[in-house]
């Protein structure tokens, strides 16, 4: 007989990974979106939140994955 159970011997930390994984994949997607509604916007709008065009451009050339 075994010292081992199945419970025992279960990876814990897999679901913690996963989560960490979920979470980076929902952050770059949030970064997508909004850089790709950023370029969207009038420059009326951007000056209202007081930037540029060429502060967009700079923005969303950014890959999704850069803060």
């Amino acid at each position: 007989m075994s010292i081992f159970t199945h419970e025992s011997m279960t990876n814990h930390h897999a679901s913690g990974v996963l989560n960490q994984v979920g979470e980076t994949l929902h952050v770059w997607w949030d970064r997508y979106e909004r850089r790709r509604e950023l370029a969207h916007w009038s420059d009326r709008d951007l000056h209202d939140i007081g930037m540029s065009r060429s502060d967009i451009v700079f923005e969303i050339d950014k890959p999704f994955w850069r803060a």
